[in-house]
């Protein structure tokens, strides 16, 4: 009945299951065309002919999709901000079937998109214009985990949380944790140099990553599919993939170093007034915890209301401005809980907090958690949400969100920050009824600007996509966006892999 009102409305929606969940989300018809929403001029591509696309049936027979509807998921991002006009979706099933597809598209100069999850927040993922689609996400097969050396080797289109699960059954844990471990698959995660919340436990994938396959522009294989820990045998040319999102090849196959399943995981709750608290906390967490700190994650009190609104979730701690997770992993059950105990007796009596909860039980830890990774959900549920990535000096790490919430005043709905405080990544939401362009004109450059100013980055772990490519000088010299040019024309001299991403257009 509800739904039959709403449809009479106007207002029938799209789901996506998030992390479990179904959310809301507007239909993919009313996403504004990519190209017409960023002014691009379409490349000198060739378009896809019955003659191509016979060609491409030779090779993944019946994993071809041209069906304007069964094509149309591929053409939009998860939250509705991008949208492409791609006809074909092609799914290898090997490394060999994505050779055979470049080497076509090389010759006839047809543009690519590789695509993994389609989790990307920058418009990395998704196609522009008329470019093939190719979807890596049959190639889904775990090759081996060396236990003794702890390295995993699988595909690319293996599942974030299906590689966790698989690894966490034999003892270990992956370096790498998203919210959207559900869809996300590694390659992607690779691509993207992806981070999350594990990062400053583990560290990134550049230091996580001991080898990958990578399928070139021209169809060439390059194997440095190494499981050695130590190699230092000339160029580390597989570091070149990680995080080119997709601009110099596409990636087949990872090794990965897993890490031994912590026997013993706490996590408190704690709440604070100021975000100065928030950073002594953080400062005594790394002194008083050490070598059992695994997380300390942040949300704002805005994140915190839009979780309890549409997620239901119960807040242990009500009335805080701030709160932070923090999480030990260790071996030794007894001293851990011990030890946190006294970092929480510390801060609690020098008021650096002014409210906490501690869970020890996999239930409880769970539900801890779950507050922190519904912002994403409860953000979708909210409205449209602009969406923004940076790292900043912790100092600064705050600022920014307080004064995009002045400056957008009443044109957005919500503004709200949450993120990693222990690598500096912030994630601040913008929420709005609709996509407006007075508030894009409020947020961009402003947000890039500001950033900049204070020697931050404009992209953390999220990529610059086709959002933020026109900007990265306001990250990279030009001396460095230069060379990055000249290794792109070395690896994808016609530029076929993933065009308009990443590299903005010469000048």
């Amino acid at each position: 009945e509800i739904m039959n009102l709403l449809k009479g409305r106007g207002f029938i929606r799209e789901q996506l299951v998030v992390q479990g969940r179904r959310a809301w989300l507007r239909p993919s018809s009313s996403v504004p065309l990519t190209a017409d929403r960023y002014s691009i001029t379409r490349g000198s591509y060739a378009e896809v002919t019955q003659l191509d696309r016979d060609v491409f049936q030779s090779i993944v027979g019946s994993r071809m999709i041209t069906s304007p509807s069964e094509v149309e998921p591929y053409n939009v991002d998860w939250l509705r901000n991008y949208r492409g006009q791609s006809k074909t979706v092609l799914k290898p099933r090997s490394t060999e079937e994505v050779s055979a597809i470049l080497k076509h598209c090389s010759k006839q100069r047809i543009a690519v998109v590789p695509q993994g999850g389609n989790t990307g927040l920058v418009g990395g993922s998704t196609p522009v214009f008329d470019e093939v689609v190719l979807s890596l996400s049959l190639m889904n097969s775990i090759i081996a985990l060396h236990e003794t050396s702890g390295v995993l080797v699988c595909e690319a289109g293996c599942v974030l949380e299906t590689l966790s699960h698989y690894a966490a059954e034999r003892g270990f844990v992956l370096p790498l944790d998203l919210g959207a471990k559900g869809s996300c698959q590694i390659g992607g995660n690779a691509s993207t140099n992806a981070g999350g919340i594990r990062l400053l436990r583990y560290g990134s994938l550049h230091g996580n990553t001991l080898g990958l396959e990578a399928v070139l522009p021209d169809g060439t294989v390059l194997d440095c599919l190494s499981t050695l820990k130590k190699d230092n045998t000339g160029y580390d040319l597989k570091q070149l993939f990680i995080g080119a999102e997709g601009t110099l090849g596409i990636i087949t196959k990872v090794a990965l170093l897993v890490h031994p399943k912590p026997q013993s995981v706490n996590v408190a709750l704690v709440g604070c007034e100021t975000f100065d608290q928030v950073l002594k906390l953080y400062n005594s967490a790394r002194s008083m915890l050490s070598e059992v700190l695994s997380a300390v994650e942040f949300f704002d009190a805005n994140s915190m209301e839009l979780v309890q609104k549409h997620l239901r979730h119960r807040n242990p701690i009500p009335n805080s401005n701030f709160y932070v997770v923090v999480e030990t992993s260790g071996s030794n059950t007894q001293h851990d809980e011990e030890k946190l105990s006294r970092f929480l007796d510390c801060i609690l009596s020098e008021g650096t907090v002014s409210n906490g909860t501690v869970a020890t039980d996999s239930s409880k830890v769970s539900s801890i958690w779950a507050l922190r990774e519904g912002v994403t959900e409860a953000l979708l549920r909210e409205g449209v949400v602009y969406k923004y990535d940076v790292t900043l000096p912790l100092n600064k790490f705050y600022c920014l969100v307080e004064e995009v919430r002045e400056r957008c005043g009443q044109v957005a709905r919500k503004t709200t920050g949450h993120g990693h405080i222990g690598d500096g990544n912030l994630h601040l939401n913008v929420v709005a009824q609709a996509h407006s362009q007075e508030l894009q004109d409020l947020l961009e450059p402003f947000i890039f600007d500001w950033t900049a100013k204070v020697k931050g980055s404009i992209s953390a772990e999220h990529g610059l996509g086709l959002q933020k490519t026109k900007y990265i000088l306001h990250s990279k010299s030009a001396e460095a966006v230069h060379m990055m040019r000249k290794i792109k024309h070395l690896f994808d001299p016609q530029g076929i892999m993933n065009p308009y991403k990443t590299l903005p257009p010469p000048v």
